[in-house]
């Protein structure tokens, strides 16, 4: 019942924060666009901090806290330790995004709509694995 109920509330967080990961860099393609006003650029940053801050940082955590907490009930498997990898590259992910939130606040973004395009495919790609280790757990 317990492992259950954590298995529940990783998958919704993990949904809520591949949410974030998935929104957030097509936020930053129209934010990137050279030719928006002062006044929208301001509303892609209010909408960028508050998507990181109420939706994206509270999932990544519980996320974390989730998935290892399933660790005490499943043990370590080698598609497990693949799956963290994908993990933590996700994590890596999060926190570039950040750091374009924070270049973008102060007006010092270095990437063009097409980066952030490419780069948005990347979490989709991680996430595809993580699904198939999960669900066929090959190793």
């Amino acid at each position: 019942m317990i492992f259950n109920t954590i298995k529940v509330i990783h998958i919704f967080s993990m949904i809520a924060w591949m949410v974030g990961l998935l929104y957030l860099p097509r936020l930053f393609v129209n934010h990137a666009n050279p030719e928006i006003t002062k006044e929208t650029s301001e509303t892609f940053k209010l909408m960028e901090r508050k998507l990181y801050r109420i939706i994206m940082f509270p999932a990544f955590i519980v996320t974390w806290i989730s998935g290892i907490s399933m660790i005490h009930y499943v043990g370590i498997d080698t598609w497990l330790i693949l799956k963290i990898i994908f993990v933590i590259l996700l994590s890596a992910y999060h926190f570039f995004c950040l750091k374009c939130i924070n270049d973008f606040k102060n007006d010092k973004n270095k990437h063009s709509a097409k980066f952030f395009r490419i780069t948005n495919e990347l979490p989709s790609v991680a996430l595809i694995f993580i699904i198939i280790l999960v669900v066929f757990q090959p190793f």
